[in-house]
């Protein structure tokens, strides 16, 4: 006998290897059924409450805004009257009591002070209107 080869005629290399074919198909066939078995977890998150729609509202021409302009000498004046400074609130509340989806526009001149601006915000404010805008004014 030659060296190296046995009685059925196999390389004394070949007996050292191993086949691993069938390791490699146990491991896909594992796998797959982890796989398969495996049950996801929801995670859980918060809900998000989006707006129902990005279009500006509509205005109706019924609802008519409650307009309160100032003057450059800080004169007010509601629904072409004028107005002293102490009674702005009640106006308001009267105009918004008639119209309770009006909202409150202010229209300062670009003269007038600060303070009288707002001063008619904040009287807005206490009777009861929450829109109110501020406008260019003339």
């Amino acid at each position: 006998m030659r060296k190296g080869f046995h009685k059925h005629g196999r390389d004394d290399d070949d007996e050292g290897k191993i086949n691993l074919t069938p390791m490699l198909d146990v491991v896909f066939i594992m796998l797959i059924f982890f796989i398969v078995t495996a049950t996801f977890v929801k995670e859980i998150g918060i809900d998000v409450n989006q707006p129902e729609d990005d279009k500006p509202k509509t205005v109706d021409p019924d609802k008519k805004s409650i307009v309160v302009r100032i003057t450059n000498r800080d004169r007010i004046i509601i629904a072409q009257r004028d107005v002293d400074v102490r009674s702005v609130r009640a106006n308001i509340e009267r105009l918004h009591a008639e119209n309770p989806e009006a909202p409150v526009i202010i229209q300062p001149h670009p003269d007038s002070t600060t303070e009288t601006m707002i001063h008619v915000m904040d009287s807005a404010r206490q009777a009861g209107v929450y829109n109110v805008s501020l406008a260019a004014g003339s």
